[in-house]
């Protein structure tokens, strides 16, 4: 228990090499660490709503988290996929904002809840730090911008195409080819921005010509090239 308790600890822990949080001096991690809360959140829970306001950020130790905003029609458009080692509601926190998504795990997931104040402090003291929050806002304002071009830009087959590899090569595939990663029917046509008929009936598509295989929930990629050249508009 007490080798847990020490990873557990922010200083020792792995998955801060992966954020901002590692430009902190070892003094300002312990006292993250003695003011965090970790908590388990279970496959369809949700972190916080769109339109709350965080007092903390939450660190994904484990597990994935879907972002996501309401959209007028009242479909959830799925603007990021959070995983191990990302920092969620740092945006909300730091421009003292209601968040403007909403965060539901999509598998079981081990977050640790830091409070606000410890995040503030450590931006007026620590430049690294805050150059590295920064580098990081940027970098997933730089993701929307690209969501939003496929958007505009690529029709649904291309997006769907394109979510299935992003989902393989972000997540990874088990022994038997399939993602790691299962996101229901709903999930994928909330990424890609249609309706979930559509998105049913490409899967079916895509399946047919042999460029996806089944399993019951599962989905695998079977063909990569022409999912790809679907993508780049071959």
């Amino acid at each position: 228990m007490e080798h847990q308790e020490e990873q557990s600890r922010c200083e020792n822990c792995i998955v801060r090499q992966f954020n901002a949080l590692r430009a902190m001096t070892k003094e300002e991690l312990k006292k993250v660490s003695d003011s965090k809360i970790s908590k388990k959140i279970k496959k369809g829970e949700t972190l916080f709503e769109e339109g709350e306001k965080l007092n903390g950020v939450y660190c994904v130790r484990n597990g994935i988290s879907k972002l996501a905003k309401l959209s007028a029609n009242g479909k959830d458009q799925i603007v990021k996929l959070a995983a191990k080692g990302e920092v969620i509601g740092q945006r909300s926190v730091i421009a003292e904002e209601q968040s403007n998504l909403s965060a539901t795990a999509v598998s079981d997931m081990e977050v640790c809840f830091i409070p606000k104040d410890d995040i503030i402090s450590t931006l007026h003291t620590n430049p690294n730090f805050t150059l590295e929050v920064l580098r990081h806002m940027a970098h997933d304002l730089k993701e929307a911008d690209d969501v939003i071009v496929n958007m505009s830009q690529k029709n649904v087959k291309q997006r769907i195409a394109e979510a299935f590899l992003y989902l393989r090569n972000n997540f990874g595939e088990d022994t038997e080819g399939y993602l790691m990663l299962t996101l229901s029917r709903e999930d994928i046509s909330n990424v890609v921005g249609t309706a979930t008929e559509s998105c049913i009936r490409i899967i079916s598509e895509f399946k047919k010509k042999g460029f996806l295989k089944t399993s019951g929930k599962k989905i695998g990629i079977a063909n990569t090239k022409a999912l790809q050249d679907m993508v780049d508009g071959f």
